[in-house]
C-alpha cells in the first residue's frame, strides 16, 4: 500500500504538483541522507548532497520506471551515484585553485553553513523541525502542524522562538547577519522645506 502512494505521489510530481514532491521529501529525506553520510562520512557534506538529490528529482523524475524497483531504492540508487560524484570532486581540488577569490568566497559559505548548522543543532527539536520545515521544505504552517500533529498557533509558537534561538545562536558564533547602517540625514531648515512645498 505505501509502495502504491509513493507511485501516486510520483505521478502527481511528474505534472508538476508541488505538494507531492514536498511529501516525497519528508517521505524519504531522512532516509537519503542516512545513506549519502555513510558515502561522504561528513554531517554537512551530507546536508549539501541530500538536496542536490532532490533538485536532481525535480527534473529527474521521468527516468524512474515503477515495475523496475521500489521508489526508495531507485532514490537511493540516485542518492549514492550523487553522493560518489560528491567526493571525486572533492578530492580533485588542485591546491592552486585553493587562493582563487572563488575558493575564499566558498571558504565563507561553508563558514557561514556551519555556523547555521551549529545554531540549528542547539535548538530544541520541535523547534529546528519547523524552521526546516518551513524554510527549507516550504511547507505552510497549516501543513506543517497536520505533519507534526500540532496546532497552527503552537506551530507559530515554535517557528518564533525558534528564530529568535537561531538568530541569537549565529550571533554568538560570530555569524549574524548584518545590516547596513542607514546614512544619517541631517534636518532641512525649516525655510527650505518650505519653500520646497510650495
Amino acid at each position: 500500500m505505501e509502495e502504491w502512494r509513493v507511485r501516486r505521489l510520483v505521478v502527481a510530481a511528474r505534472s508538476g504538483d508541488r505538494e507531492a514532491m514536498r511529501e516525497l521529501y519528508v517521505l524519504h529525506a531522512a532516509a537519503v541522507h542516512a545513506h549519502v553520510l555513510r558515502v561522504v562520512d561528513d554531517v554537512h557534506d551530507a546536508d549539501d548532497v541530500t538536496q542536490q538529490v532532490f533538485a536532481k528529482l525535480l527534473t529527474g523524475l521521468d527516468r524512474y520506471r515503477p515495475g523496475e524497483a521500489p521508489f526508495v531504492a531507485w532514490v537511493l540508487r540516485v542518492a549514492h551515484n550523487t553522493a560518489i560524484d560528491h567526493v571525486r570532486r572533492a578530492r580533485t581540488v588542485s591546491v592552486d585553485e585553493v587562493d582563487e577569490p572563488e575558493a575564499r568566497d566558498d571558504r565563507r559559505a561553508e563558514e557561514a553553513r556551519t555556523s547555521l548548522h551549529a545554531a540549528l543543532a542547539s535548538l530544541p527539536q520541535a523547534q529546528r523541525d519547523v524552521l526546516l520545515l518551513t524554510h527549507l521544505v516550504g511547507l505552510s504552517p497549516q501543513e506543517i502542524a497536520d505533519l507534526l500533529g500540532r496546532s497552527v498557533r503552537a506551530v507559530h509558537g515554535l517557528h518564533y522562538r525558534g528564530r529568535a534561538a537561531a538568530q541569537s545562536a549565529l550571533s554568538d558564533l560570530g555569524s549574524a547577519p548584518t545590516v547596513a547602517a542607514m546614512p544619517h540625514r541631517r534636518p532641512q531648515p525649516a525655510a527650505r522645506v518650505h519653500a520646497l512645498s510650495a
